[in-house]
């Protein structure tokens, strides 16, 4: 905590209505505020103030060390701004509670003791930022809030008041207490009120006589009572993800676009769980696993986040960046099965590859059956170039041979001639090597009736 000093006429001391913060030193290479409140009471200047030049200027006053010291007291700070050869007053106003939202944060304090333990470890944690907003008492500062008073007489925030916001922002990574005293109660009194209001709601309250009703009349009141209203459905699509782009720096190794990005992607993939969850047939269908990361990665590279995060995704699956693009060619096709039958080759079992054969055999007439080259569940026409693979739920995946690598070729289909004609007509002309989207179904050209009793040629190697 740095040294606080005494103002004229002996404030300072614990408890009082003002506390003076004595001049920092400059903040070279750092940025301004590292806790997540600091940085909401940067925003509330960074989006309040109309002049992006006043707010450089102001960051530049601040890192060389211009702000004096800086007093807090009940809705102002206050500091000297040294510019060059002159001295300016600097003022931040931000109206105090009023005493009936002391009344209502405190009511709200007491009924979590985490929210005290946090105050007194000089934290501020979100839940207890919300908790107050629901007791309708803001904690921190929101666009407009912030309003700005220089003897340099600008009418807007200015450099000094800005260096005086930025300096506060490092006040406030400190102690949250600070902001607490701007907005009207001090440390002391605070922790006073919390600890006689905590105090009156622990005595036990008399005990109320027991009340109730026979078994009998609530079980005849139960058809009387109206159905539960139909489940809300859910949106059509997650809306905006959260705006990082402000003048606060990131911390080192963090890219707001590619939070950005994650978060919209989680809203996403949130709304379609709880789409699935609320679906009318949901009581019969399975929950889902978790995904493990190789296959969330491919997840979010379908999305499209750009070269850079398409990178780390690449890295942080353990695929090239080639093997990435193919995959989410086929999660585009299918998703996680269609991921599955394009990096798992697993051999078939007894039944699935009975089921396996009988679909072939039931394909073509014999004479002009395709002479395929046959290896666990995946049948090959190599002069060709294409393939068919066979999935454990009975459907037929078409592949097509591109750059030396089999590539997903079309959706999965039940009909092996139609996947056959998917894998030559290469995927209803998706280019070569570019990702794809699921083509229509097209109709197997020249399939034959089925001859009963023939089995198929043996497989190849």
């Amino acid at each position: 905590m740095w040294d606080e000093a005494e103002e004229s006429g002996g404030q300072g001391a614990a408890g009082s209505e003002e506390r003076t913060f004595a001049a920092l030193p400059p903040a070279h290479g750092r940025g301004f505020a590292t806790s997540w409140w600091g940085q909401s009471w940067l925003r509330a200047l960074e989006e309040t103030a109309l002049d992006l030049g006043q707010l450089k200027a102001g960051r530049r006053l601040a890192r060389a060390g211009a702000v004096g010291a800086v007093s807090v007291r009940p809705g102002r700070i206050t500091a000297v701004v040294q510019d060059r050869a002159s001295a300016y007053r600097a003022d931040v106003v931000w109206e105090p509670l009023s005493a009936q939202g002391w009344d209502r944060f405190v009511d709200m304090a007491v009924e979590r003791a985490a929210h005290i333990a946090a105050l007194l470890d000089r934290e501020m944690p979100p839940h207890l930022v919300e908790d107050a907003a629901q007791a309708g008492v803001d904690l921190l500062p929101g666009i407009g809030d912030l309003e700005p008073s220089c003897t340099c007489e600008a009418w807007d925030h200015c450099g000094h008041t800005a260096a005086l916001s930025y300096q506060m922002a490092r006040l406030l990574d400190q102690d949250p207490f600070v902001l607490l005293l701007m907005r009207g109660r001090p440390e002391r009194a605070l922790l006073d009120s919390l600890q006689v209001r905590g105090a009156r709601q622990s005595r036990p309250a008399p005990a109320a006589p027991a009340v109730g009703v026979a078994a009998g009349e609530a079980y005849a009141l139960g058809a009387l009572l109206p159905p539960l209203p139909p489940l809300p459905q859910p949106p059509e699509y997650a809306g905006e993800g959260p705006n990082l782009g402000t003048e606060a720096p990131p911390a080192p190794g963090v890219d707001p676009g590619l939070l950005t990005f994650l978060a919209g992607q989680a809203a996403e993939e949130a709304r379609r769980l709880l789409a699935r969850a609320v679906a009318p047939d949901h009581a019969g269908t399975p929950v889902e696993a978790e995904p493990a990361r190789t296959e969330d990665a491919v997840r979010l590279a379908a999305a499209r986040p750009g070269p850079e995060a398409a990178g780390r995704l690449a890295e942080a699956s353990g695929r090239s960046q080639e093997a990435l693009a193919l995959a989410v060619r086929a999660w585009e096709f299918g998703g996680a099965p269609a991921l599955r039958v394009l990096e798992e080759d697993e051999p078939l079992g007894a039944k699935a590859a009975a089921r396996a054969r009988a679909a072939l055999d039931a394909a073509w007439e014999e004479a002009g059956r395709p002479a395929f080259r046959a290896a666990r569940g995946r049948w090959t026409l190599p002069d060709e170039g294409v393939q068919v693979r066979y999935a454990p739920d009975g459907r037929w995946w078409p592949y097509r041979k591109e750059r030396g690598r089999w590539t997903p070729a079309g959706p999965p289909v039940l009909d092996p001639a139609q996947a056959l004609a998917l894998a030559r007509a290469g995927a209803g002309g998706v280019s070569e090597g570019a990702p794809g989207r699921p083509p229509a179904h097209p109709v197997a050209p020249g399939r034959a009736p089925r001859t009963p009793g023939r089995a198929l040629p043996p497989a190849g190697d």
